[in-house]
C-alpha cells in the first residue's frame, strides 16, 4: 500500500531497519515500536540548531519580566515563566556580578582536632562550618593563615575565590608552605557550601515527575528520587550543572551525553543571557522525548527576553540634551 508520503509499506520497513542499524532508532521491548536513541535525537537536536534563525523576545513573558524590581527578581521570574512555557523542570542562574563578594574569614579553634570556619560577606552573609583536623593546629598559626586568605581574596565574588583556591591547591609549590596550604583547604570545604543555593532559582519540579513516571521515559523510582533530592538540595544541582552552564549560545544535551548517571534518563536544554557585562544561564530538564524544537525556541526566546530586561535595567537613561543631540 502506499503511504501519505508516497513510499510503500516495503520502503518504510527497509528504512527502519536502515535506521536501526544505523544506531538511530531502537525496539524497546518486543511488543513495543521503533524510538529514537540518544544518537537519533543527537541527529535531529543537531539539525534544529543549525537552521535556527535569529533569537527573537517573548513580547508577554518580557512585559511580565520589567515588573521586577532587582535583577534577582527578575531571575527568580524566569525559572518561572519558562517552566510555565515548556511545561518542563526550569532553572535560572544569577549573572556572576549578582553573587557575593567574600569579606572576611576567620579560624576559630573549637578544641585539639575541630576549628570553626567563619566566613563574611559582603552582603552580610555569614557560614560558620566546624572542620576536623588530622593535627594539632595552634592559634596563631590560624590567625596567620586567614590574614593570607583576608588580604589575598577580599572583595572577589565568591565564584573567584573557590576557582582561585582550587588553582592554588594544584600547584605543588604551594604544598611546601604548610599554613597557607592548610588554610586554602580550610576555606575551601567552608565554601563549598555557601552561595549557590541563592543564585539558583528552581520551578516545575512537578512537570518533571509526570513526565517521566510512565511511558518509553519511565525511569527507576530511586533515579528520580536522586535527581528530586539535587533539586531540594540547589547547591548539589549547581555543581551538577556547572558542567553545561558556562558555555556561550544553545547546548541540549541529551540522555547519555551526560555525565552524571542520575541525568542520564534526562535531557537538558540551556542557554546563556546576557545583562550588559555578564553572563547567566536559564535552562530546562525534561524527558529525552521531549520537544525539542518546542523547548529550544522557548528557552531561546525567553533568554532573549531576559536579556533585554537587564540590559535596559542596568542601562542609565538618557538625558534631554543627548536626545536633541541625536536628533539633530
Amino acid at each position: 500500500q502506499q503511504g501519505g508520503a508516497g513510499l510503500s509499506s516495503a520502503t518504510v520497513r527497509s528504512i527502519m531497519v536502515e535506521l536501526e542499524q544505523g544506531g538511530f532508532i531502537y525496539q524497546p521491548h518486543t511488543s513495543a515500536g521503533r524510538v529514537p536513541t540518544d544518537q537519533g535525537y543527537r541527529y535531529f537536536v543537531d539539525r534544529l540548531l543549525h537552521a535556527r534563525k535569529n533569537s527573537l523576545s517573548s513580547p508577554v513573558v518580557e512585559a511580565r519580566l520589567r515588573q521586577a524590581v532587582s535583577v534577582r527578581d527578575v531571575i527568580s521570574n524566569v525559572s518561572h515563566e519558562l517552566s510555565v512555557a515548556s511545561h518542563h523542570l526550569a532553572f535560572a542562574c544569577m549573572p556572576i556580578a549578582e553573587t557575593d563578594a567574600f569579606k572576611h574569614i576567620e579560624f576559630v579553634p573549637v578544641n585539639d582536632a575541630t576549628v570553626l570556619v567563619v566566613v563574611r560577606t559582603k552582603n552580610g552573609n555569614v557560614s560558620q562550618k566546624p572542620v576536623r583536623l588530622n593535627e594539632t593546629v595552634d592559634r596563631v598559626s590560624l590567625t596567620q593563615g586567614a590574614n593570607y586568605l583576608n588580604e589575598e581574596f577580599f572583595g572577589l565574588s565568591l565564584w573567584d575565590v573557590r576557582a582561585a583556591i582550587v588553582e592554588q591547591l594544584r600547584q605543588e609549590e604551594m604544598l611546601y608552605d604548610q599554613l597557607r596550604s592548610r588554610a586554602l583547604r580550610l576555606a575551601s570545604v567552608t565554601l563549598e557550601d555557601m552561595e549557590p543555593a541563592n543564585q539558583l532559582f528552581i520551578e516545575g519540579a512537578g512537570f518533571l515527575a509526570e513526565e517521566v513516571s510512565d511511558g518509553e521515559d519511565r525511569v527507576p523510582l530511586g533515579i528520580l528520587q536522586t535527581l528530586l533530592a539535587m533539586i531540594e538540595r540547589k547547591d548539589l544541582l549547581v555543581k551538577l550543572l556547572n558542567e553545561y552552564i558556562d558555555g556561550p549560545g544553545m547546548t541540549v544535551i541529551i540522555g547519555t551525553e551526560n555525565s552524571t548517571p542520575e541525568m542520564q534518563a534526562f535531557s537538558l536544554v540551556t542557554s546563556t543571557y546576557f545583562d550588559g557585562e555578564h553572563r547567566g544561564s536559564i535552562g530546562i530538564i525534561g524527558p529525552r522525548r521531549m520537544r525539542y524544537s518546542r523547548a529550544i525556541s522557548t528557552v531561546d526566546r525567553v533568554s532573549t527576553a531576559v536579556s533585554r530586561v537587564l540590559v535596559a535595567q542596568t542601562t542609565p537613561p538618557r538625558n534631554d540634551r543627548q536626545r536633541k543631540t541625536e536628533r539633530v
